[in-house]
């Protein structure tokens, strides 16, 4: 008998278990509604951390990814001209070559306003989240946009050297909106719906299984290159529900945050630091109820006093009343040792945590520099390590290459021509290493121009190669930016001509300006002094 993919699910469940807890315990302090409980109901009460810290972190840093990942204003990839193939083409000058650059540029804005457009960058900043705190989330590409599921909602399996070939999605949608054959309820109370290869099948994402509601799964393998999937609804395959795409066309993107060898799911980076996010929860619960007990005012009257604690409790401000004051005494807690002494644990784990989180610097500013963006790509990847090359292998590559497809397919863009045209990353791990690169360029410069001065520039550096360098590290296509030797010389031979054309004109005017030329130009001739006194006198 086949295997139908609620079984499998139940299978697969064992091996999601630990991580699902360890990933709640990281919920509950920091986001608690990312991965709530399952017998949760909608609109249930939801754990409240006795601290912010942890939110605080989340926030910021997946703010920090999402604009190192996918800047705003400023494409995230670059489409490139396949130096190999376009060689191959004979009548494929500069200004051919120039043209194709800037149509590929035209394209990738139109790509960038789609991207825009929808709902795509709100979906990846939750992915972002679920990522640092769950270090697991599951993305579908379809064709309208893209769709999240929470760890807790999908399982995976993975090969020896960590591929993902098997997902299962479990989701739940009220049976009126199935088909006829499945709208009978069962006495299970589960069921769901999972999308085909443009999207949700039936409905959207369900909380909890109610009564009437089914539960769908999705179950997609990866089998000679291609993924593949289908839907059951109460054991049963639904009619239409098999669709196929190449792998590197995929619309499942399951993504990790830390991937450890020999395990299917990641760990995230709120349970590196789950020690400190629990000490501080700890503190901060001692610190607040006992700061609330220290602040409550207690009077207390001597059984034996003249004065009656009815008559104190009853007074107003300022009323006069009969009794002694010795018989009144306030109760006091005397703390205030022990509450210094947990504040300044508190400011040490909230400083750890800042750092862990890269809360630093903030700024405040309308806009963000580029200059800024590759110090944030910098710090980002100095702190975290390699995962700028996990998300660049698992989201950015092939959310772009499913963009691509998705785009083609509905005309908005037009068909790009195979192998000629390479859609490359320039965000990420990519932007970090041409930042470098233009970082010891400059640094480089900068040294001979202090050490050996400015002359020395001047006599060992080449311009032009210096700035096809500066061009390379920064991202820039020289084509047709920078002048080649033969137009500068034509040029300077061009400026010399003019420069000499101009002395001339200029020559030319001052001798036209002189006592001679003014009477050359009016027609007068008259004699010098020294005419004058040769001349023969004239006769009487």
């Amino acid at each position: 008998m086949k295997e139908l993919a609620q079984a499998r699910y139940q299978y697969l469940v064992t091996d999601r278990q630990p991580f699902l807890d360890a990933a709640r315990e990281c919920s509950a302090l920091t986001i608690p509604y990312l991965l709530p409980e399952d017998d949760l109901a909608s609109g249930g009460a939801l754990p409240v951390p006795w601290q912010s810290q942890g939110s605080r972190g989340v926030n910021v840093l997946s703010a920090k990814l999402m604009l190192s990942l996918f800047p705003i204003n400023t494409s995230f990839f670059k489409l490139q001209i396949n130096d190999a193939e376009i060689a191959a083409i004979p009548n494929v000058d500069a200004q051919v070559r120039s043209e194709i650059d800037l149509s590929l540029s035209k394209m990738e804005k139109m790509i960038m306003q789609q991207i825009a457009e929808s709902s795509d960058r709100v979906i990846l900043h939750g992915a972002m989240k679920h990522l640092i705190v769950t270090g697991n989330v599951l993305l579908f590409a379809g064709k309208k946009n893209l769709k999240l599921f929470p760890m807790d909602r999908y399982v995976i399996n993975r090969d020896g050297d960590g591929t993902c070939i098997e997902i299962i999605t479990k989701e739940s949608i009220h049976r009126s909106l199935l088909p006829t054959e499945f709208q009978k309820p069962l006495t299970s109370s589960e069921d769901s719906n999972s999308p085909g290869e443009d999207g949700p099948k039936f409905g959207v994402v369900g909380g909890s299984a109610k009564k009437d509601d089914a539960t769908v799964y999705t179950w997609a393998k990866l089998d000679n290159g291609q993924w593949k999937w289908h839907q059951e609804i109460d054991q049963k395959i639904v009619n239409g529900s098999h669709s196929s795409t190449p792998k590197k066309i995929s619309p499942w993107l399951p993504l990790m945050w830390n991937v450890c060898d020999g395990e299917a799911w990641g760990r995230s980076r709120c349970e590196e630091f789950i020690g400190d996010l629990k000490s501080l929860d700890g503190l901060m619960q001692s610190l607040v109820e006992g700061s609330a007990s220290a602040a409550k005012v207690v009077f207390m009257v001597s059984p034996s006093a003249t004065t009656k604690a009815q008559s104190l409790a009853r007074a107003s401000n300022g009323q006069v009343i009969q009794g002694r004051a010795d018989d009144v005494s306030v109760v006091n807690v005397g703390k205030t040792a022990d509450f210094r002494t947990a504040s300044e644990m508190i400011a040490s784990l909230t400083s750890r945590l800042s750092d862990a989180f890269l809360i630093l610097n903030p700024r405040q500013s309308e806009r963000t520099t580029a200059t800024e963006i590759s110090a944030l790509i910098q710090e980002l990847n100095e702190q975290l390590g390699g995962i700028f090359g996990n998300l660049t292998i698992s989201l950015l590559t092939p959310y772009l290459h499913r963009k691509l497809y998705l785009l083609s397919r509905n005309k908005s863009i037009p068909s790009l021509p195979k192998g000629l045209v390479m859609p490359t990353i320039v965000a990420g791990l990519n932007s970090v290493g041409r930042g470098q690169d233009k970082q010891s360029l400059m640094e480089f410069v900068t040294t001979i121009a202090q050490t050996m001065g400015p002359e020395a520039l001047a006599t060992y550096i080449n311009p032009p190669e210096f700035l096809k360098r500066l061009a390379a590290a920064s991202g820039i296509e020289t084509l047709g930016l920078i002048k080649d030797p033969e137009q500068i010389q034509a040029e300077r031979e061009e400026a010399q001509q003019q420069a000499q054309q101009q002395e001339l004109l200029k020559q030319a005017g001052q001798l036209s300006k002189s006592p001679i030329a003014e009477q050359f130009i009016n027609g007068q001739s008259q004699p010098t002094d020294q005419e004058t006194q040769e001349a023969p006198p004239t006769e009487s």
